[in-house]
């Protein structure tokens, strides 16, 4: 995982190993980029063509919490992970900057419901 950063906005570049062909109609190579735009909090990860982007938002609730309100994946890209890969990069940040969250997304829910060895649920506020 290669990460870049950026004064507001977080770029981390993610490397598909599974199913690369998978993402062929997404990404070159298949890689994609989740970006962080911490301005306007939120994830985003965006195909080459420039097409709509995928989305994960989130909104501060506190001094140390925030609120994972949801995730919007434009039909082109469904089924191919990329959901898991922006709910993947929200809980990375609430790790590193030692954040707790209120989950209000069904699909970021289940996120850390199917990954439990990440111990993300140790950082969700029920």
């Amino acid at each position: 995982m290669a990460f870049k950063v950026f004064s507001r906005l977080t770029a981390v570049t993610l490397r598909l190993n599974p199913h690369p062909a998978a993402f062929s109609a997404l990404s070159s190579g298949g890689r994609l980029t989740v970006e962080h735009d911490r301005q306007n909090r939120r994830f985003t990860v965006s195909p080459d063509s420039g097409a709509d982007c995928a989305v994960l938002l989130y909104r501060f609730t506190g001094e140390k919490e925030v609120d994972l309100m949801s995730t919007f994946v434009p039909e082109t890209f469904r089924g191919h992970g990329v959901a898991a890969l922006l709910s993947q990069a929200a809980m990375d940040f609430l790790v590193e900057e030692n954040l707790k969250a209120h989950v209000s997304c069904w699909y970021i829910k289940k996120y850390i419901e199917e990954n439990p060895r990440q111990r993300y649920e140790q950082r969700v506020i029920t």
